[in-house]
């Protein structure tokens, strides 16, 4: 697979098979991962990966949470800005109508919502998963290098024939992932990421883009 294809071919998925991912494609995905850039070669990224019963122990508890209505934990960072401006809030918008109308999901149904929500926490039935911390010292370019960081990973595990979902929602349950993995008081839960093979049988949404003219401007000379 080249990177065009992988690149193209990347979406978030939100159905996996139980088909376990192998070790050792996960050790070559983030052994070559490392090489994302980096300025002044930080490396900021903080990984944990989950598989078997640690991720099983994970979802019951998440599950259990979401069963029982708890509150979400006090964010760390904020996902959007309060007010979504032109054109992102529009985006936003469309994204989410796609969304739950390809799950046959009413705007109104606000449980049902909350029910396509919740297979976040269960990382859409996935075999593994992959949960990147970064330390709070760190400031907005070391973030913009975990997200490379993250896009890398991503694209291997295409060139792997696998898939994955990157999920800002696990923050909002970062202290019940603290249990499992005990990470270092100075690090933030960033994301987490639901990594396997795709069931494709399930209904699956590939959210368009925007056309290049509305977020590339070429300077000619």
């Amino acid at each position: 697979m080249d990177v065009y294809e992988a690149v193209t071919s990347r979406h978030a998925v939100r159905a996996f098979t139980a088909r376990p991912v192998p070790k050792e494609v996960l050790e070559r995905v983030l052994s070559a991962a490392a090489w994302s850039p980096s300025g002044s070669n930080l490396q900021p990224w903080h990984a944990y990966v989950l598989t078997g019963e640690p991720l099983a122990e994970l979802k019951k508890r998440a599950g259990k949470r979401v069963a029982a209505g708890d509150p979400w934990d006090e964010r760390e960072y904020e996902m959007y800005p309060p007010a979504l401006k032109s054109p992102y809030h529009e985006r936003r918008s469309a994204f989410g109508k796609e969304r739950y109308s390809a799950l046959g999901v009413a705007r109104e149904d606000w449980e049902a919502r909350q029910r396509a929500a919740s297979g976040n926490w269960q990382c859409f039935g996935a075999p593994a998963a992959l949960f990147c911390y970064i330390d709070r010292d760190m400031g907005r370019p070391q973030w913009a290098d975990t997200g490379m960081y993250l896009q890398t990973v991503m694209l291997l595990l295409r060139a792997e024939g696998l898939h994955s979902c990157p999920q800002m929602a696990w923050s909002v349950y970062r202290e019940t992932v603290a249990e499992i993995l005990s990470p270092p008081d100075e690090l933030i839960l960033f994301c987490g990421m639901s990594i396997g093979f795709e069931d494709v049988t399930a209904n699956s949404l590939r959210t368009g883009r925007a056309p290049l003219d509305e977020t590339v401007t070429f300077v000619e000379g």
